[in-house]
């Protein structure tokens, strides 16, 4: 008589299936947190905010990076500024982000990824300009921390797999007249490209608007009808005046000479 076990069955699809569906019964599936962003925005990303465990690059430290973290920060969230110290102060709280609720360490040096990765343990969004190109073995250790923490990434240059990329392009301020008079808003095109979302998505906003916050913009008058009185481009026309070096100017403190 043999003494080799009798081979066991190859379980079925169906048996599979069965199984899948007792498990996925039992297990309560962990769900990310989402953070809040401006309704402008919110429709054009993948989770309609800002999802916990994830990296958003953005081309620029202005306006939409200050909208970004103002929305969060009004939830209640804390927020942080990273190798950012071009950012000013009062043009974060004018652009609606609550100051007690904001860290910032401008200048972290060759350690900046260390800093971003223990900020993470009690932040939830972390806006950050990498001080160097940044590997993806240490973008994967981040974004393991990011998801262990529910903390996201908004990321002032490149970043390996990052969930979405957005992009301000084409300007144009309003408020000045011929050579003349103070600026007071800039509409822009937004475009938002994702990797879980197929094409393109784009909106015009207002960024900033008169109110030093994001908004929603005008229509772009049709071909051949007058433009708003007092609207001009910003390339090669524009000087900003009275401002402090390494601050980002606020709306109502820009001035057309020339």
């Amino acid at each position: 008589m043999s003494s080799r076990p009798a081979a066991a069955a190859s379980p079925t699809p169906e048996l599979i299936r069965q199984l899948r569906a007792q498990v996925d019964t039992r297990v309560e599936r962990p769900r990310q947190r989402v953070f809040a962003a401006p309704p402008e925005l919110a429709r054009l990303l993948p989770d309609a905010g800002l999802r916990a465990g994830s990296a958003y690059t953005l081309d620029d430290a202005g306006a939409l990076l200050l909208a970004l973290l103002a929305e969060p920060s009004r939830a209640g969230v804390w927020c942080g500024m990273v190798g950012l110290p071009e950012v000013g102060v009062e043009a974060a709280g004018q652009a609606g982000v609550v100051l007690d609720r904001l860290a910032l360490v401008p200048r972290p040096g060759d350690r900046w990824l260390a800093v971003v990765a223990a900020l993470a343990e009690v932040l939830g969004v972390i806006a950050v300009r990498p001080g160097g190109a940044v590997r993806p073995a240490d973008a994967a250790r981040l974004a393991a921390r990011l998801w262990d923490r529910e903390a996201t990434l908004l990321v002032v240059g490149e970043w390996p797999r990052a969930e979405a990329a957005l992009r301000v392009e084409t300007p144009h301020w309003s408020g000045v007249g011929v050579g003349h008079g103070y600026l007071t808003g800039r509409d822009v095109t937004l475009t938002v490209t994702s990797r879980r979302i197929p094409g393109l998505h784009s909106a015009r906003l207002l960024l900033p608007g008169p109110d030093g916050r994001l908004g929603t913009a005008p229509p772009v008058p049709a071909a051949g009808q007058p433009t708003t009185t007092g609207q001009a481009t910003t390339k090669g026309s524009l000087t900003a005046v009275g401002q402090a070096t390494g601050q980002a100017p606020s709306t109502g403190q820009l001035k057309a000479v020339g």
